[in-house]
């Protein structure tokens, strides 16, 4: 044992002064390189939405609809913490070319799809090379950059996840909309862009690799893949492919329950646990766990649902009400950037997130009192103090939960919080949309007249601009009735916004590490 211990100390001495020889051009140059590859593929994952009526036309499948967006999210969650192993034991540079490999080749078969289901194990493979880029990013640049100095960089990455959430749906309608490219194009035009990302990590990343003989834990990841699955295939199609009260809930729920029950007991027996039991005694990585989580279900709700707003009630094309988002992405970006570099200047961080989540309590709120004839400045500022509450807090809450960690557990910890923001969007995603449907239909019921459109209960919305083109009052009623049922939505979103401020406010400021 002391000799083993005296071998690890020797590798992270060794370690160490590799680290310390990057300069401020080189880490610039790496962080280009991340950037582009998280830029990338959370773009994949956002651009196919406009693009699927076209795809399902041309391919069919309307009851497959739903998987094609499932199926990538679905393996994106449940694959991030493997990935944060992976590369402890075969290293950071090799895990990430693996998975901008698989990314790259996923998109191109993606794109050469001829039915559904080639589309949907594409998409499912795709989500795999995505969960790695996104997880394995955050953790390259916590090895070549110390806490104290990090947070001048994690903004930027931070903003990365913004400009896609307005950026994918931007391309892909464009794409859809031009002739000479078609929807095909949605898959292949983040390839080239992939491998640019691809040659910069091999020109400018050293990270020297310890070797060390260990096992993977595949018996942990079996079960914590099959409980993630389970949990995110029930909030996912629960209420829509299925009832809430039906023999799939149970089941579902039943193999999400067992497997995790499974997977704390392989945790605890392995040599090299995916998530090593240890990270849940870490109060600063239970507390940055449960505040992402909070954080995934409000950033996800808002973001899905704000769109229906802008089309369907606004009136707005798709393309409009992503350039409506666009306040919330330069907010972001610049608070992300501006509270890194008071953070590495001051070293002092709990008060970024505490603020943030306020902010993002707050932004909720009023965009729950949004109304059929809001002026769009009034949207504007509503989600741009929502983007400054996200640029507070999501990058804080990952070098939070990073300079709490053993050195050892860092990328555990990575991934691990990564992990719970993700499900925090399945949860989000699923428990808002089953919200908005039960009050949609109930505020019909009570304002339609029973005639109107067959009666309220068999009212067809269709398609926004079905909705706008309905004769008034059917068409007044209808925008007042969804306008009232997002209202809700957001309300639900307050309280899990407090829920993550207090999971901050516990949360002990721990000094950054200079090293």
């Amino acid at each position: 044992m002391r000799g083993l211990v005296e071998t690890r100390t020797e590798q992270q001495s060794d370690q160490q002064p590799e680290q310390q020889h990057y300069t401020h051009r080189q880490i610039l140059e790496i962080l280009s390189g991340l950037m582009i590859a998280m830029l990338t593929s959370m773009i994949s994952m956002s651009v196919v939405g406009t693009a699927l009526p076209t795809i399902v036309g041309e391919l069919g499948g309307q009851d497959q609809y739903s998987w094609v967006a499932t199926a990538s999210m679905l393996t994106m969650t449940v694959s991030t913490p493997l990935w944060g192993k992976l590369s402890d034991l075969y290293g950071r540079k090799l895990l990430f070319q693996i998975s901008m490999a698989i990314f790259v080749l996923s998109s191109i078969a993606a794109g050469l799809s001829q039915d559904m289901g080639q589309l949907i194990a594409a998409r499912a493979v795709q989500g795999l090379g995505v969960g790695g880029l996104g997880a394995l990013a955050q953790v390259i640049l916590a090895d070549i950059v110390p806490p104290r100095e990090r947070g001048r960089y994690s903004g930027y990455m931070g903003a990365v996840f913004g400009i896609s959430t307005v950026a994918g749906p931007l391309i892909g309608g464009f794409i859809v909309d031009t002739d000479w490219l078609g929807w095909r194009w949605c898959f292949y035009v983040c390839v080239p862009f992939a491998l640019v990302s691809f040659v910069v990590i091999q020109k400018v990343l050293r990270i020297p690799r310890i070797r060390r003989d260990a096992s993977i834990d595949i018996w942990g990841a079996f079960t914590i893949t099959a409980s993630a699955s389970a949990l995110m295939l029930l909030l996912s199609f629960g209420g829509h492919e299925f009832e809430w009260n039906s023999p799939w809930t149970y089941i579902l729920g039943a193999v999400t329950v067992v497997m995790l029950l499974l997977a704390v007991l392989a945790e605890r027996r392995a040599k090299e646990p995916i998530l090593p039991p240890r990270l849940f005694g870490n109060r600063t990585f239970v507390l940055t766990s449960l505040a992402s989580l909070f954080v995934g279900v409000a950033l996800f709700g808002a973001m899905i649902f704000l769109p229906q707003y802008l089309q369907i009630v606004k009136g707005m094309s798709p393309t409009a009400s992503g350039l409506m988002t666009l306040p919330m992405v330069i907010a972001m970006f610049l608070s992300g950037v501006i509270s890194g570099k008071v953070v590495t200047s001051t070293g002092r961080w709990k008060l970024f997130p505490v603020v943030g989540l306020v902010l993002v309590a707050v932004a909720l709120y009023l965009l729950s009192r949004l109304q059929v004839d809001s002026s769009p400045w009034l949207i504007g500022l509503d989600v741009g103090i929502l983007g400054v509450g996200l640029g507070l807090t999501m990058q804080m809450l990952i070098l939070a939960a990073q300079n709490g960690s053993e050195l050892r557990d860092l990328a555990a910890t990575t991934s691990g919080v990564s992990f719970f923001r993700s499900l925090g969007g399945a949860v989000g995603v699923a428990a808002f949309g089953a919200i908005l449907t039960n009050r949609l239909k109930d505020e019909l019921l009570s304002r339609l007249p029973a005639g109107a459109g067959g009666g309220a209960a068999n009212l067809q919305l269709g398609s926004p601009e079905a909705i706008q083109r309905l004769p008034e009052p059917i068409r007044g009623v209808i925008l007042e009735s969804f306008t009232r049922a997002l209202e809700t939505v957001f309300l639900v979103g307050v309280p899990i916004a407090v829920l993550g401020f207090l999971a901050v406010l516990f949360l002990k400021e721990l000094p950054l590490r200079g090293r």
